[in-house]
């Protein structure tokens, strides 16, 4: 997906593509003072985040507990992480990571479409009202047939940010959505590449791809920092009672916490090579000149001297992700992306 970047000064393009925006998304909340219900776009931004955050957390713990209920009651799998003999339950150990490590990354991906339409305010065209909406409704719908998938969703939200993403659980049932700010910023040739780029995120299976390589290190290391913390307890602080002593569960929290962060940077460098053979595809889709001209209209607009602060919050391009923070970056520096697009054949 396209990196978000804030919108900058100029001539507004919205009336041009004709658009009248308005964000959907019911949520009831008790007011005292309020007698209709209240859109979810309506809460602050701080709020909204804690509130899907919690919601797919809970969603996430209720999976687990049935998965687990089910394989220990049903198929009668022992998944505590000790053995009678005192040692390490492999299987269970393994079990149990595997359901813990790939249940939230499947069940978040599960969820991914509801909730970018809620988070976002996002506001799927059912019937295009206008012909902006058509062109975008249109474009897709012919990008997706050349790509081989099936029709997604097609929306737009309301944001200063000049971004577009695509998210969805399958190549035939996804989302992809454009921002306001994207439409004030862009000319429908650029629009048409950042169309083709997240048509072939959804084309390539990306969403799909990540959230399983998110769950094999996951278990990874759940797996790995259990086995690190019972070599501390038993080897190095030589535990010989019965049950983990405190090493364990320390060495644990430490390992996984170091080894979650080494996860992350594997998860990051996947991201960021899907991000090349996306900008590929949306040159293929459109061609590479609109894909090379959307890229560099971002960059353009990146490095306009009013922008630093929102520039160092995303950490975008090679000076801001250099370093050790570029191993975090979920999209390459834009400078790399239009040189690798102009250098491919």
């Amino acid at each position: 997906m396209l990196a978000g970047f804030p919108a900058c000064g100029g001539k507004s393009r919205l009336n041009r593509w004709g658009l009248n925006f308005k964000p959907i998304g019911l949520i009831y909340i008790p007011l005292a003072s309020r007698s209709k219900p209240l859109h979810l776009t309506e809460i602050p931004d701080p709020m909204k985040r804690i509130f899907l955050f919690l919601l797919t957390n809970i969603a996430v713990l209720v999976v687990l507990s049935i998965s687990i209920t089910i394989i220990e009651k049903v198929f009668g799998i022992d998944l505590s992480q000790l053995d009678a003999a005192g040692g390490l339950n492999m299987q269970g150990l393994l079990i149990f990571a595997a359901v813990l490590g790939f249940g939230g990354s499947l069940v978040s991906l599960a969820m991914s479409k509801w909730m970018a339409k809620r988070a976002t305010g996002a506001v799927v065209i059912e019937s295009p009202r206008n012909s902006a909406e058509q062109w975008l409704v249109e474009t897709v719908r012919r990008q997706a047939k050349l790509a081989g998938i099936g029709m997604p969703e097609v929306a737009i939200y309301e944001a200063p940010d000049v971004n577009a993403f695509a998210t969805g659980m399958s190549r035939n049932n996804a989302l992809v959505a454009v921002s306001t700010g994207l439409l004030d910023a862009m000319d429908r040739d650029e629009a048409e590449a950042v169309l083709g780029h997240e048509v072939t995120h959804v084309a390539n299976g990306d969403m799909v791809t990540l959230a399983l390589i998110q769950g094999v290190l996951n278990t990874f290391v759940i797996v790995l920092s259990r086995v690190i913390g019972y070599f501390v307890d038993r080897v190095l602080l030589k535990n010989d009672r019965e049950g983990m002593g405190v090493g364990f569960f320390v060495a644990s929290i430490v390992a996984q916490i170091v080894l979650g962060i080494l996860a992350s940077m594997i998860v990051m460098w996947f991201s960021r090579q899907r991000e090349f053979r996306a900008d590929r595809g949306g040159a293929r889709l459109s061609s590479r000149d609109k894909m090379v001209a959307a890229l560099e209209r971002l960059k353009l607009m990146h490095e306009a001297p009013q922008l630093p602060n929102q520039m160092a919050a995303f950490g975008i391009n090679g000076g801001i992700g250099s370093g050790l923070k570029r191993l975090f970056m979920s999209h390459p520096p834009l400078d790399e992306r239009i040189a690798a697009l102009k250098a491919a054949q």
